[in-house]
């Protein structure tokens, strides 16, 4: 039997705005009946931290969405990443990531495998000196100071063709993330 590898699921769109309200313990459920092992998660905005021998991040995807709209009557959207992609998406922070300024926001923008290469940047059309945006295989680094965010094309990201082929976190959730996949 192989090994098993660690594993994130990213959902999209759960618990917010009181829509798609999925209790955690649930979820941990839902991952277990699907096959999975030492599923935990990570607030209540749709982490799972999970175990499989699969190595293949889109079957995960695959299979997770359907398990997820069968037990929880959303359409799922999952976006999967392993401990090694998930290490190389914070060993590539940008420098100034390193040391956070209080009055600004950075966020992580999960790509599904639809939408990964450097031409989704084209669709954005990202303010200069308004925000900052960088991609890398699976993410963009976004970051703004609070104050500019609504003048952003980030801060309009909801009215972008992209928009349902992306999750968004934080990142002091992706750090912590992070953290919690590298202690298995």
């Amino acid at each position: 039997m192989s090994p098993t590898r660690t594993y994130v699921a990213l959902l999209r769109g759960i618990n917010v705005g009181g829509n798609n309200v999925i209790p955690m313990a649930a979820l941990v459920d839902t991952f277990a009946g699907a096959g999975f092992a030492g599923a935990r998660t990570y607030i209540a905005s749709g982490n799972v931290i999970f175990e499989s021998t699969s190595r293949d991040p889109r079957a995960l995807e695959r299979t997770l969405e359907a398990a997820l709209t069968r037990a929880h009557a959303y359409a799922a959207t999952v976006v999967v990443r392993d401990r090694d992609h998930m290490a190389a998406i914070v060993d590539e922070l940008p420098r100034a990531w390193r040391e956070p300024s209080a009055d600004s926001r950075y966020n992580v923008l999960f790509l599904r495998h639809t939408i990964d290469a450097p031409s989704v940047l084209d669709g954005l059309a990202p303010k200069r000196g308004l925000e900052q945006v960088a991609y890398r295989p699976g993410v963009l680094y976004w970051s703004a100071r609070a104050a500019d965010v609504p003048k952003t094309a980030m801060g309009k990201l909801s009215a972008s063709k992209i928009y349902r082929e992306v999750t968004v976190r934080n990142l002091n959730t992706t750090l912590a993330i992070h953290e919690r996949m590298k202690a298995k």
